[in-house]
């Protein structure tokens, strides 16, 4: 009796997940920049096998691994390939997401990434992530013969204390300056994204590392991506929040960090879960008018969108800032 109840469940398991495969690209379209216009990108989330590092240890706030799966195939990722290009209605900005590395040939087999490249050559521009250890001599000889290409690259801060002890990032600054600098001498384009308040740090710290970050990585990127905090499924992060002992950044501080780094080159942000209790957030009421500016100056890269904001909360704000805790001195920490 007990074996053939296992047998019904491990049945319908794999009919769900047979069924799940059917239908398990996201994709939508949202506004973005490119090259100095406002343009519809089309966006694209592949489900994949997982992150290396995430297997191996993986980041502090990252919870990407909930929606992978080990027995996604090599069919499965073409499957949801075309099903992608059947939604792609020609944006001029095409940005595709895994829950790690586009170019790690275990996680997207090569000739998954030849495809959908080939698929979406049409477009201006298509962003790929990838760890800085995938960004090799024959990933960019690659690349090279697409050339519309742009790789994404998450280096969160240019402090290694920070990416070793709050992130658990898996490589150091010198590994990510390695990596854009064989794609800034190729040509190929980078984005880098900017973490804004990693776990064990004050609003002031944070404010702090990720304007120094977007100075050291503006040296190497044409667009640098600052992503407060967001509260993900089964994190350090999430466990530290859950306890009181962590509060996302507020919106005040996305404002702050914009407006100390304009002029550092193309600096955008858009807020994931912005606005609720697991995202960057401010009081609750002027959350969306907050939000909004933030999007305006990313897509315009004007100042003004981030002028004549206020509300009570941001004395609050201010005096969290300026008192709260320093852990160490950073001026011996910088890498650039």
């Amino acid at each position: 009796m007990h074996s053939d109840v296992v047998k019904l469940i491990t049945q319908l398991r794999r009919e769900g997940r047979r069924t799940e495969r059917k239908n398990l690209i996201g994709a939508w379209t949202e506004r973005d920049r490119l090259n100095g216009e406002v343009v519809d990108s089309f966006v694209i989330i592949l489900r994949t096998s997982g992150c290396k590092w995430a297997k191996i240890s993986g980041c502090s706030m990252c919870g990407y691994y909930n929606d992978t799966s080990p027995e996604i195939s090599e069919d499965d990722l073409m499957n949801q390939i075309r099903e992608a290009k059947s939604r792609y209605r020609g944006e001029k900005l095409v940005k595709i997401y895994t829950s790690g590395s586009f170019l790690d040939d275990n996680e997207v087999p090569a000739r998954v990434q030849e495809e959908i490249l080939r698929e979406f050559s049409s477009a201006e521009r298509v962003i790929v992530e990838s760890r800085p250890e995938f960004v090799n001599k024959d990933k960019i000889e690659f690349l090279r013969g697409f050339g519309n290409v742009m790789v994404a690259l998450g280096l969160e801060s240019a402090n290694d204390k920070t990416l070793i002890f709050r992130i658990n990032k898996g490589f150091l600054v010198r590994h990510y300056v390695k990596a854009a600098t064989r794609l800034n001498e190729a040509k190929i384009p980078v984005k880098t994204y900017i973490l804004l308040k990693p776990p064990f740090m004050s609003e002031g710290e944070a404010i702090l590392e990720a304007v120094k970050s977007i100075e050291f990585a503006s040296q190497y990127s044409e667009q640098i991506s600052l992503n407060p905090m967001n509260i993900q499924r089964n994190t350090l992060v999430e466990y530290l929040w859950s306890r009181g002992e962590y509060r996302p950044p507020w919106l005040w501080s996305v404002v702050e960090v914009l407006e100390r780094t304009h002029g550092a080159g193309e600096i955008v942000s858009y807020p994931t879960a912005g606005g609720t209790k697991r995202g960057a957030h401010n009081c609750g009421k002027c959350d969306d008018r907050v939000l909004k500016a933030i999007y305006e100056y990313s897509w315009h890269q004007d100042l003004s969108y981030l002028q004549d904001l206020d509300c009570k909360c941001r004395e609050l704000w201010r005096r969290i800032v300026k008192y709260g805790p320093y852990l160490w001195d950073y001026s011996a920490e910088w890498q650039g």
